[in-house]
């Protein structure tokens, strides 16, 4: 248990989690860490190294220094470039090496967590290199934890925790960027409201208002008369909203109501991860 009551479910969610991926990688022999997930560019092999890195640097571990090759297409801009030094430098790891590494960390962390005695509304550094509470790094941490172990068990052929606390954590972070995607990106008319309807081991309706100065809220009310109102499963949301998965790819499977043409501008923007 932590000193603070707050911070115990994204502790737990990412206890979860991690264990999950542990789980999932130990057993796997050296060809299979060279599966493709979803994430670009990215093998098994480097989502647990992404992994690791942030754990890493969570606990304070200096960043390696090292220099990323010139042709990794999927590197784009600085924070990309961050990122990817944590699972560049991993790349030629065996998977003994990754697995023990692996399991050094998460000892290491859960004991930082056991023993956490700062107030949750510290300010910390991030691992993406930003200043954040100390609460919100730990939500961020189980949210992406969860979402990597996702990406693995997809590559792996092994579906399962949809239902699990970090889904419900990365259910709450993505509804908190919804009102972003509907109302400035998407470009949603002032006075109006888009439904969100999802179904499957995640289930719940949000609403997103936007008002007349075009600033948009989320709830759980039920809207009458919305502009447009957009149904689907919980995984092809997180995997669009985490940019998963192309708008394209899952068009056929979501079921619109409403505004076509501003259904197609929210799908055009609804990844919010980096």
């Amino acid at each position: 248990m932590t000193d603070h009551p707050s911070l115990q479910p994204y502790a737990d969610a990412w206890t979860h989690s991690i264990e999950a991926v542990s789980e999932l990688v130990m057993p796997l022999v050296e060809g299979e860490w060279n599966r493709a997930t979803p994430c670009p560019g990215w093998s098994v092999r480097d989502v647990v190294s992404h992994i690791i890195g942030m754990e890493c640097e969570m606990l304070g571990d200096p960043r390696p220094i090292h220099s990323l090759p010139r042709d990794l297409f999927h590197v784009k801009d600085e924070l990309s470039r961050r990122i990817e030094v944590q699972v560049d430098v991993r790349r030629c790891h065996t998977a003994p090496e990754m697995t023990s590494e692996l399991e050094y960390t998460i000892i290491r962390r859960s004991r930082q967590l056991r023993n956490e005695k700062r107030d949750p509304s510290k300010m910390v550094m991030s691992p993406l290199g930003v200043e954040m509470t100390l609460e919100n790094a730990l939500r961020m941490r189980a949210f992406d934890v969860w979402v990597h172990e996702q990406d693995l068990r997809r590559a792996l052929g092994k579906p399962g925790n949809l239902d699990s606390p970090g889904a419900l954590v990365a259910r709450d972070v993505l509804l908190e960027r919804l009102p972003k995607v509907v109302a400035k990106d998407a470009g949603a008319p002032p006075n109006s409201a888009v439904v969100f309807d999802v179904s499957g081991p995640v289930e719940f309706m949000r609403t997103v208002r936007v008002d007349g100065e075009g600033r948009g809220t989320v709830d759980a009310s039920v809207s009458l008369g919305p502009a447009l109102t957009m149904a689907m499963d919980w995984e092809v949301y997180f995997r669009l909203a985490c940019g998963r998965v192309r708008p394209a790819a899952v068009r056929d499977i979501i079921k619109t109501e409403g505004d076509q043409e501003l259904a197609d501008a929210v799908l055009a923007h609804f990844a919010v991860t980096p």
